[in-house]
């Protein structure tokens, strides 16, 4: 046999090997929330601990262990403990698992010395420390597009409820009461109103798409990348270069940017004093974008006539974050909820799809859609967390 010939043979052996360990056996763990008695009763509710993604059946088929659990803090947690030999972590936006640079640092040394791929199943991978994953060669894969437009159309309803004085009003019918002037004092139109996007990816643009017809004076949008001359002629969108000069034109902001080492706390309490007076804030992005003590400061003063959104700075959150209690001088400006936009029935069936389909293509060594890499092999793939 020539020398050439066999080493090509021997590195064949060694890719066939490589092969076989990465797609057989290996270590999947998830952590997903817990969906009580709702889950049992609703087997479409896919994210949750009940549920599993839909994937327990294929991937015990494949060969492969799976461990899921919604236990993520702390040294003694399912996470910590699991992650020392686990292959693939998997786990969502909406009760994320934070692997942080602690974890990973400790890769391949004592602690997640296996692990190969963090999967987020759904869109946003924040909670995982990226610029760690890139030193220590861990894949970042998210399903980029599952749920930019059920966030979208919260958005939407979010800026409504916000601007309509939506919720006093069912509050006030809840108590029995009927005092049309107390609600219609600080009710308004959405048409003729300044909305700008801090961001105009994939969900700020569909945002634009959907304001578009209540007949806003205009649509402005602050993005580091400007968009294509042709979508940004469609919504008629006008791109505004400078963050401060951007929130001061606008009658309603809404925040639609990952969140990243140069958005995070992005709204202070120093952006918030150029912001109209009585505007109204929607934040469906990452909540560690706003400061949540300054935004709730600037409802209380009316400086914003409300704020409106899914996502906290920590999640979930505590009982007695500001977020849930704040109001405007006249008692209403909150359109907090818990983080469920992106997660409808539809998008969790979209997610759990797309997060079977990452597997597969990982287990077999074929590649990856490529909007859904966030870290690959080399490094960054995506401009979406910033620029670097």
């Amino acid at each position: 046999m020539l020398a050439g010939t066999r080493t090509t043979a021997l590195s064949g052996l060694r890719l066939a090997s490589t092969f076989r360990q990465q797609s057989r056996g290996l270590k999947v763990i998830a952590i997903l929330y817990k969906g009580g008695e709702a889950a049992k009763q609703e087997p479409r509710l896919l994210g949750t601990v009940e549920n599993e993604l839909g994937l327990r059946p294929w991937l015990e088929s494949q060969g492969h262990e799976y461990l899921v659990s919604d236990d993520k803090e702390g040294h003694e947690s399912f996470l910590h403990k699991n992650i020392v030999d686990a292959d693939v972590v998997i786990t969502t936006p909406f009760h994320p698992g934070y692997l942080t640079r602690e974890l990973l640092d400790k890769a391949r040394i004592t602690l997640a010395k296996n692990l190969k791929a963090c999967v987020t199943a759904g869109v946003g991978s924040d909670h995982v420390d990226l610029n760690a994953a890139v030193e220590k060669g861990v894949e970042v894969l998210e399903v980029t597009g599952s749920n930019v437009t059920s966030v979208a159309e919260h958005v939407v309803m979010s800026i409504l409820l916000l601007v309509r004085n939506f919720v006093p009003a069912h509050e006030m019918i809840e108590r029995g009461d009927w005092q049309v002037s107390e609600v219609a004092r600080n009710a308004f139109d959405l048409e003729g109103k300044v909305i700008g996007t801090i961001g105009a990816g994939r969900i700020g643009y569909r945002v634009l798409q959907r304001l578009l017809p209540f007949g806003p004076k205009e649509l402005i949008y602050y993005d580091y990348a400007a968009l294509p001359q042709d979508a940004a002629k469609a919504v008629g969108a006008r791109r505004v270069e400078d963050l401060k000069d951007f929130v001061s034109q606008c009658d309603v902001v809404t925040v639609n940017a990952p969140l990243h080492e140069g958005t995070r706390n992005l709204v202070n309490a120093d952006l918030l004093k150029h912001f109209k007076k009585g505007a109204w804030l929607v934040n469906t992005a990452r909540g560690a974008i706003c400061n949540a003590e300054d935004v709730a400061a600037a409802v209380k003063s009316g400086q914003l006539n409300g704020y409106a959104g899914d996502v906290w700075n920590v999640q979930p959150s505590p009982k007695n974050h500001p977020w849930r209690y704040m109001k405007n001088p006249l008692g209403g400006g909150n359109g907090m909820v818990p983080h469920y936009s992106g997660t409808t029935l539809d998008a969790q069936k979209r997610y759990a799809e797309g997060t079977k389909q990452i597997l597969d293509n990982f287990f077999h060594n074929k590649p990856q859609i490529p909007a859904n890499v966030i870290v690959g092999k080399k490094g960054y793939e995506t401009k979406a967390y910033g620029q670097r």
